[in-house]
């Protein structure tokens, strides 16, 4: 592997970004955390409140997509310092009177900047670090999200039951503005421009149906679906469920709420940690990312699955944050993946690309969730059976991507493309 120095500041610029990833899935969860005095102020059904979850995740294709080109010309200190922004300023309306409408507009406007903002942080940093280093700063980039609802949901619940959610909302929107400005102070622009693998066809840009089409393309397209529907049930509906499902007081909810990241703070850097520790000890990126990740997804599945024979109430929580755990190592190693077969020139699309059909389950969890919520005979046999599709979905997405995420394959297929057409071309 290629040994590349890392640049004075690539840690500063990872702690940023640490920051940014804390905000935004803080943004994320606090529609879940006041999920049941929203319903109530509101007088909303199941059905609704899924509804105002799905529409979260309405424009953030769209968002990812573009934002990925965008950023592929646009330096992205500027493009991550506009979406903080955004984050920002879209919940200071919530202060104010609120109908499902201005709920629905302003969660979809604040997805619209939210959306890129995972695939764009880590175009970001893999500025600074080589392929084989990006492992870890990956992770702690990834563990921002968890370490920000760890710390924001006490905060947060606390201003919701001593106030009320409005102020939570508005407690956000200044955060942002903070965190906006030290970045425009301090963000910088990393130089490494170029795929650290040697020989790679990743050095040569290709066209996008090649990179877009391929099996392992596809493949981190179903492995991160099946991961994020799971994510996005535990931010629209897990305080909801152990509310109304369980019995949970709001104050003894939202603590609890905490507990699937708590977790992840812990899973996710020792799962990245395994996977980079093979990589160094030759382990094949196959194994070491590409069947490790389905794994991590499969079995996360197959614990969903099993909630409807737990015995008690704390087996059925321990399921639940182990099925919505596991998968999200998916977050951290598909990316990787994908920037050993895409050349630096293309990355923020791809990488964007891939954040867009992945995430995409956002908007059919909740709406799923609420719906199967509202047509069941109880409101916990509904939570029950929302989970169970939740985890065939992150089998079938686990299994699909432990066959079919070959990044070493791929990257033979496209270096002997690349030879040919330049045969072709030549002749």
């Amino acid at each position: 592997m290629t040994s590349v120095r890392l640049e004075k500041g690539a840690w500063k610029i990872i702690a940023l970004l640490f920051f940014f990833m804390l905000i935004n899935f803080a943004d994320k969860a606090i529609i879940g955390l006041a999920g049941v005095p929203i319903m109530t102020e509101l007088n909303l059904t199941p059905k609704q409140f899924g509804i105002v979850g799905s529409s979260f995740f309405l424009l953030f294709s769209i968002s990812a997509v573009v934002t990925g080109f965008v950023v592929n010309r646009v330096r992205s200190k500027w493009v991550l310092l506009v979406m903080g922004l955004i984050w920002a300023l879209v919940q200071f309306p919530m202060l104010g009177t609120v109908g499902i409408e201005l709920l629905i507009a302003c969660r979809i406007v604040l997805r619209a900047g939210e959306g890129p903002a995972y695939p764009m942080a880590l175009h970001a940093a893999y500025k600074w670090f080589p392929d084989e280093k990006r492992a870890i700063p990956t992770a702690i980039i990834s563990q921002g999200s968890a370490f920000g609802v760890v710390l924001a949901i006490p905060l947060l619940n606390y201003i919701i039951t001593t106030y009320n959610w409005h102020y939570a909302f508005g407690a956000l929107g200044i955060i942002g503005l903070v965190w906006v400005i030290v970045w425009a102070v301090l963000g910088e622009e990393g130089r490494i421009e170029d795929p650290a693998t040697e020989g790679a066809a990743a050095t040569i840009p290709a066209p996008y149906r090649d990179l877009l089409l391929n099996p392992t393309n596809l493949a981190s397209w179903c492995a991160y679906f099946s991961a994020y529907f799971g994510l996005a049930l535990v931010l629209s509906w897990f305080t909801p469920y152990l509310v109304k499902g369980l019995g949970f007081d709001q104050a003894t909810a939202g603590k609890l709420t905490a507990l699937p990241f708590l977790v992840s703070f812990f899973v996710l850097p020792t799962g990245s940690w395994l996977s980079q520790h093979m990589m160094h000890r030759g382990v094949s990126s196959r194994v070491a990312r590409g069947v490790f990740c389905g794994i991590a997804v499969c079995f996360g599945g197959l614990a969903l699955l099993a909630t409807p024979f737990a015995p008690n109430v704390t087996t059925t929580i321990a399921l639940i944050i182990a099925g919505t755990t596991l998968p999200s190592m998916v977050f951290i190693l598909s990316p990787a993946i994908l920037s050993e077969i895409t050349h630096a020139s293309q990355r923020g699309a791809v990488l964007g690309i891939n954040s867009a059909v992945g995430t995409s389950a956002g908007i059919i969890a909740p709406y799923v969730m609420g719906s199967v919520v509202e047509g069941a005979t109880s409101a916990a046999e509904g939570y029950t059976n929302g989970f169970v599709i939740c985890g065939a979905v992150a089998l079938t997405g686990g299994l699909i991507g432990l066959f079919f995420l070959r990044p070493e394959k791929e990257l033979a297929e496209s270096a002997a493309r690349a030879n040919r057409n330049a045969i072709i071309a030549s002749a």
